[in-house]
């Protein structure tokens, strides 16, 4: 399209009267414009690059149509990516601009940060991190509404959009149970981590609801390097695992380096599974990862959806944290173990 597109467009790609079109763009949806039809509407202006006139808007309604996102240190990163994706979707696609402010990890950095985006009258307020993680909010984040996106506030005053990692953990399980598989080692993250825990529970629980004891969890890392040296020792022992869990696609990576120097092939020896879906490593591997996804993606949609909500209609915020599932991702690295 040419020309700049219009309300009247965006109501003919959705299929709904103009008046809805203008209802939604304009904040004044609540109780008049079904769900569904309200998202075919949103889908509709991001497809043509709708963009209702800001100005016009904030007139009326009094607000910015800006949000601000304080992150740690995602803007740089794959998986940070695609939460950002996620949510300046949503946002675009409602009329807003996202403005993103990362710390590079410096927490010193957080209470300016808030503070020049409150100067800028936004009219919500995100924070997002890298590695799901508990993060107590400062008060410059209490101002305006505001949601936690992959982390969460243990006093629950502000809710959070996070992964399930247990649920994650045993659906990585269940995928080797499925399989035939019953002498699987776990090459587990460190502790600091609060996913480490939620993962392992997850795993443990697949187990025993199949009636097995849990499988041996091996302390390992994250990276490359971490994987080799631990898969390396547990298959060289005379007893050796069928398959391995790993803590992310990186172990998983390192676990085919060490399979092939004790002269093992994956899957025909030994079956892997990976964590996280890393889209510079998971697909690229030979056989190809299966994995699990972290949903970083669906954690800024989902944010980003329940703050505009709630700016739009005075819906209420989340009560309480929303978990995300984490799905499975099937590729070559599993087969039924030897018999």
């Amino acid at each position: 399209m040419s020309r700049k597109p219009t309300a009247k467009d965006v109501a003919a790609r959705a299929g709904v009267a103009r008046s809805a079109v203008s209802m939604v763009v304009n904040g004044r949806d609540a109780g008049m414009v079904a769900p569904e039809r309200r998202q075919r509407i949103l889908d509709a202006a991001a497809e043509l690059g709708y963009r209702p006139h800001s100005v016009g808007r904030s007139l009326r309604n009094q607000r910015t149509q800006t949000i601000g996102l304080v992150t740690d240190q995602i803007a740089s990163s794959a998986f940070g990516g695609q939460l950002i994706r996620g949510a300046t979707d949503v946002a675009m696609a409602a009329g807003y601009l996202l403005i993103t402010v990362d710390t590079h990890g410096d927490a010193d950095r957080e209470g300016p940060a808030y503070e020049a985006l409150l100067h800028r009258e936004v009219d919500a307020l995100m924070f997002a991190a890298l590695s799901l993680r508990e993060y107590r909010p400062p008060a410059e984040l209490r101002g305006r509404p505001a949601l936690l996106a992959n982390c969460f506030d243990p006093d629950g005053s502000i809710p959070g959009v996070i992964a399930d990692e247990v649920e994650g953990g045993r659906r990585a399980a269940q995928l080797l149970l499925d399989a035939g598989h019953r002498h699987v080692v776990a090459l587990a993250g460190l502790d600091s981590f609060v996913a480490v825990p939620r993962r392992q529970a997850g795993i443990a629980l697949a187990f025993e609801t199949a009636g097995l004891t849990a499988p041996e969890v091996v302390p390992t890392g994250w990276d490359i390097g971490d994987g080799v040296e631990a898969a390396t020792a547990v298959l060289s022992r005379a007893e050796r695992p069928t398959a391995l869990l790993c803590a992310n696609d990186r172990v998983a990576a390192g676990v085919y380096l060490a399979a092939a120097r004790v002269g093992l092939s994956v899957p025909e020896d030994v079956s892997v599974v990976g964590y996280d879906d890393d889209e510079n490593i998971a697909r690229h591997l030979r056989p190809a990862l299966t994995t699990v996804a972290l949903p970083h993606e669906e954690i800024g949609t989902a944010a980003m959806d329940a703050l505009i909500t709630h700016l739009e209609g005075d819906t209420p915020l989340p009560g309480s944290d929303i978990l995300l599932g984490c799905d499975p991702v099937l590729r070559d690295s599993i087969a039924p173990p030897h018999p």
